[in-house]
């Protein structure tokens, strides 16, 4: 009887304050305000700790919170609203749906308005919390790590760095990235790679996005002194849970390719085909696997592919320890250049 009085009591408090009020599978109570969701761990400011407390959403039994949110479910809806526990596992969303828009008229003008309403999910299908009262930077993202590598054999000097920026908005996301690696040795030509990349997706109903992706390498190993590929196409999320993603992809490619020792740039036309894993309910650990295959439409036999592979390890403080490994396969590559080449990176980063 004390725990429901309790409970009420704290539930009461937390809306009088305009705050959110976790219960947990143990029945301990967390007072604050939720910041988001995201591949099973749910983070959330207090007024008593320094640091936001990380839950995984699987040990939480309620939650109840008056805060708007962008909200994601298993089966690629989206929605704009509030949520609250109706029992242990069901969670009602008091919220709008940006995929659905209801048109009427009104002295002869058409004007749409979001459908909207209750909705009641299972909680283990909610995928994705952010909240929206903060504005721009709640739906900004950010990281970065680096690395490096001496040894006295050889004079070996070596520095790897990468970073990326994404922002989500209610239909759309975008991300930015951009990856370099320095690395000099007595006797050995320096090596240098670097690559930008902007992509776009735009939300589609039941999970499916399009995509534009602007991407530029510049890489001694294969002789490229600037491939710039712009990629236009589709994909979907086959998977989409609080433990991996799993999702393909496909359109085409344009190059525009300038190889070291040619006077002039050549162009090409590609399809592509992509896969993407993503495994998070693994303890600290954080696995994503991502290839994509190229077959050349405009030049006969031509083929390259693109693999990552990223292991990474989450510390206190949004501190995180990444071992990965990329590689570029190219069966045509231009003379004199190597047809793989790969890097091997092990960096200490911050996420935000």
């Amino acid at each position: 009887m004390w725990k429901i009085f309790s409970l009420l009591f704290f539930v009461v408090s937390g809306v009088n304050a305009q705050t959110d009020t976790l219960v947990l599978s143990n029945n301990d109570l967390i007072i604050g305000e939720i910041k988001s969701m995201n591949k099973n761990i749910l983070g959330i400011e207090t007024d008593y700790s320094d640091v936001d407390f990380k839950i995984k959403w699987g040990n939480i039994k309620r939650v109840y919170s008056k805060t708007n949110y962008l909200i994601t479910i298993s089966d690629g809806s989206r929605y704009n609203g509030k949520i609250r526990s109706i029992n242990d596992s069901i969670i009602g969303i008091d919220a709008v749906m940006p995929d659905l828009v209801l048109k009427f008229s009104k002295n002869r003008e058409d004007i749409e308005q979001p459908v909207g309403g209750k909705v009641e999910v299972p909680r283990n299908q909610i995928v994705y919390l952010n909240a929206l009262d903060e504005g721009f930077w709640s739906r900004l993202s950010l990281n970065f790590d680096i690395g490096t590598n001496l040894t006295k054999a050889n004079n070996l000097r070596q520095l790897t760095f990468n970073a990326g920026v994404g922002y989500l908005a209610d239909r759309w996301k975008g991300n930015l990235t951009f990856n370099a690696l320095r690395s000099t040795q007595d006797d050995v030509e320096p090596i240098k790679r670097t690559e930008v990349g902007a992509i776009y997706n735009y939300f589609l109903p039941k999970d499916w996005y399009l995509i534009y992706s602007l991407n530029m390498l510049s890489n001694t190993e294969q002789l490229i002194d600037l491939r710039t590929s712009n990629m236009v196409g589709v994909g979907n999320y086959v998977v989409h849970t609080n433990r991996s993603y799993l999702g393909f992809s496909a359109g085409v490619n344009f190059n525009n390719e300038k190889f070291q020792g040619d006077e002039k740039a050549t162009q090409s036309g590609e399809a592509f085909l992509g896969a993407q894993y993503n495994i998070f309910d693994i303890g600290d650990l954080d696995l994503l696997t991502n290839v994509t295959v190229y077959p050349s439409m405009t030049e006969k036999g031509r083929l390259r592919t693109d693999f990552k592979f990223d292991i990474r390890y989450e510390f206190k403080f949004d501190l995180y320890f990444k071992v990965g490994t990329t590689m570029n396969y190219d069966n045509q590559p231009t003379e004199g250049a190597s047809e793989l080449d790969y890097i091997f990176q092990t960096t200490i980063g911050w996420s935000l």
